[in-house]
Order: structure tokens, then sequence, then C-alpha cells
């Protein structure tokens, strides 16, 4: 019997496929990964690269952390899903040590931060109408904020590549500046349900909100009845050298949105926690999802959770973090004009006379870091929190010597 060989795909021709074929929603790097082990990635060609998007913060425990590998191979041997319509053996442990970590009483578990987010604008929206007898419920928003792509997200957005074109668009939704607590104070009125916020905005470039903004905007939420609720998909579980950025200042807010590292860079995992007077207003049939809270999702998650616990990581990200930050506070006036971040997350704008963010992303490509730019002009580094204080220096060293080669 003959066995036929499958040819070899180069990278070229894949991405040429992938142009053909998919819709072009995405611009990303021209390179074609195919193995992960930590905060190495591979390509197609052999080319490695140290990963400094980390998915989003998706991979913070790095790629196929042992632990979770075993979890999920464990687990898809035994059962991946059932639906909400029958328990499994899996989801007490995970809502029960999700609840625990967020201090909160109970969780609801959803599969994608957008759908976390939707989740937590229901709730708000549904505690106006049962609870505060809101017959039009607003939720205040802040300027730069990026909370998803979905038609309701989009309409409170104010970027014009994520909003143009999609109208028409979902009412109930003040905006104020990002940062300015008593804008938010300013805005509430009798119909206000929520605030809704990034403790820090990711996507708008890692903006840093000023010390005690987390504090205030609790204290007027709390005064004014408001229910106060924190996006951490992307800050959350570490990222900021606290297991959420809240906890940099001490703040519990009424609802959590988290997602992306919850699932481990295995599978989509989000939840929205919160305590039983707000979640208690879902009752069956106003809410659910299929495959939220799956057993395979419930398990990965569940170690991630204990992982968390742990504060291994969050101390790791709180002295890296700042072995980071010190190295790039050297390049300040050398082709970057701001830096901003906490924790080993990191924006750096890059001056526009030297080139643009991608144009400093394709020469760390080159360079053999893998890293993504936002909003033109500003470069963001998260690399999972499991890299090392020699592969941060390198890192600091490979960035300094991409500006240099863009300088020519």
């Amino acid at each position: 019997m003959s066995v036929t060989s499958t040819p070899t795909v180069t990278a070229a021709e894949q991405i040429a496929a992938i142009e053909a074929h998919a819709a072009h929603n995405y611009h990303p790097l021209e390179v074609v990964i195919e193995r992960g082990e930590g905060v190495w990635v591979t390509d197609v060609d052999g080319e490695r690269y140290l990963d400094c998007l980390a998915a989003y913060s998706a991979v913070n425990l790095g790629h196929g952390h042992p632990e979770l590998l075993r979890v999920a191979h464990e687990q898809l041997d035994r059962l991946t899903l059932t639906s909400r319509a029958f328990h499994h053996d899996k989801m007490a442990a995970f809502v029960t040590e999700l609840a625990a970590l967020t201090r909160k009483d109970m969780v609801v578990p959803m599969n994608t931060g957008a759908e976390a987010v939707e989740t937590a604008i229901k709730v708000a929206r549904k505690h106006a109408h049962d609870v505060r007898g809101i017959a039009v419920p607003e939720i205040i928003v802040a300027a730069g904020n990026f909370h998803g792509r979905t038609t309701t997200i989009v309409s409170f957005s104010d970027d014009p590549v994520a909003r143009d074109g999609f109208g028409p668009f979902t009412p109930g939704f003040v905006t104020v500046p990002f940062g300015d607590a008593e804008a938010i104070a300013a805005a509430i009125t009798e119909n206000t349900a929520a605030v809704m916020i990034e403790p820090i905005q990711g996507e708008a470039g890692v903006n840093v909100p000023p010390e005690g903004y987390l504090t205030r905007v609790r204290e007027i939420t709390a005064d004014s009845g408001v229910l106060f609720i924190a996006d951490e998909v992307q800050s959350g579980f570490a990222r900021t050298g606290d297991t959420f950025a809240v906890d940099h200042e001490g703040v519990r807010p009424d609802l959590i949105v988290m997602g992306k590292a919850l699932g481990g860079g295995i599978v989509p995992v989000s939840a929205v926690a919160g305590d039983v007077d707000v979640l208690g207003v879902l009752t069956p049939g106003t809410h659910g999802s299929t495959f939220g809270g799956n057993p395979l999702a419930a398990a990965v998650a569940t170690a991630v959770v204990r992982l968390m616990a742990t504060g291994e990581f969050q101390e790791r990200s709180r002295t890296l973090g700042e072995r980071l930050h010190a190295g790039l506070a050297a390049l300040l006036g050398d082709g970057v004009t701001a830096i901003r971040g906490r924790g080993l997350w990191a924006g750096i704008d890059i001056d526009p006379a030297l080139g643009t963010a991608r144009d400093v992303a394709m020469k760390l490509k080159d360079r053999g870091i893998l890293a993504k730019d936002t909003h033109v002009h500003t470069l963001r580094l998260a690399p999972p929190l499991v890299i090392t204080a020699e592969q941060v220096d390198w890192l600091v060293e490979q960035l300094t010597l991409a500006l240099a080669d863009l300088r020519g």
C-alpha cells in the first residue's frame, strides 16, 4: 500500500489562502504560528518568537501550561458538553472557587469577553427595572472604551473603525471622559443603572487612570445607589500585578466582568461575578448560553483559578513589570514619546517622525519578538506572565534596536 504524503504548504501559501477565503476583519503580521511553549511560539518555517501579545492577555499563564494541558486532556476523555439543561460534575468547583477569588456570592458562566459584557449590561438593566423601578435605564461608560464588538457594545464605542457602518445603534448609554470621576458624578441621573469602565483601558493604549479614580468611582456609585461594573477581561488574572486591576485601590465593584485568561489559552471562558442581590435578578429563561460553563471550560477555568489563588503570578507580574517599565523608561525621547501601564502590560507611543507602531512591530518580528500595534502610533506589550527577568531584558534590548533600525 502506498502512502501519499501531504505536500508542505509554505507560510506564504497559507497566508495567500487566508487572504482569499477569510474575511479581512484582522490585519495580522505575516507569520504563521504552529507551536507554542511558555513565552515562545514557533512558525511553520521553524522560526521562534517571544510572544509579547499573549493573545491580548488570554495566554497569561503561557502557551501549553502543563497543569492546564493535563486537566484539559483528562476532561476531553470524559465529558465536554451537556448544556445547562443538566448539571455536570465540574460546575460546582468552578463557580464556588471563582466566586471566592472574586469575593462575590455567585457567577454567571459564559464564553467570550463580549458575551460577559453583554451579560453585565443585561443584569444592570434587569436590576434597574426590577429593583429600582427605572423604566428607561442608562449606563455610563468612558470615552476610549473597548468592551467588545457586538452591535450593542459598538453602540457606545467612539472608535470609528469599530462603529462606522454598523448602525442603527442601541440607545441607553452616556459617555464621559476616562479618568474623570467627577464627570461620572455629574452624569448620574434618576435613570442611571450602572457605571461600566475598564480599570485600565487596554485597546485604547493601556491607559491608566489617575490614582484614586477607582476609589472615587466606587464612592460615587455607592452613594447614588448605582451599580459599578468593572470590565477586567484584559486587565484581570494578574496582568497588572494584582488579581484584578481594581485590587490596586482595594475597590470592590458590584459586577466583575472576566474572560480571556480565565480559559488558560485553551478554551474560551468568560464570566460575570456579583452578589446575590444583583445577580439574583436572573431567573430561568432570562439569560443563558449552550456552551457557557461547559465541562471542558469549567475544568480548565477551575485550574486557572487555583493557580491564581497561589499569588505566584501576581508577584511575577509586579516584580517583572517593574523591571520592564524601568527598561522602557530609558527609551523616552529616543523614538518613544510616552509609556503607560502597570505590571507586565505596557502601551508605548512611538514618535510619528520615526514611523508607526506597526513599523516597529515589523522590525521586532525580524528580531524574534511578536507584538501588536493599536491606534496607529501605540505599541502594546503583554508577554505571558511566565517570562523571566533575562527575557524581559532581552525584550527591551530588541525594542531599542528595532527603534534604531527605523532610524536607519
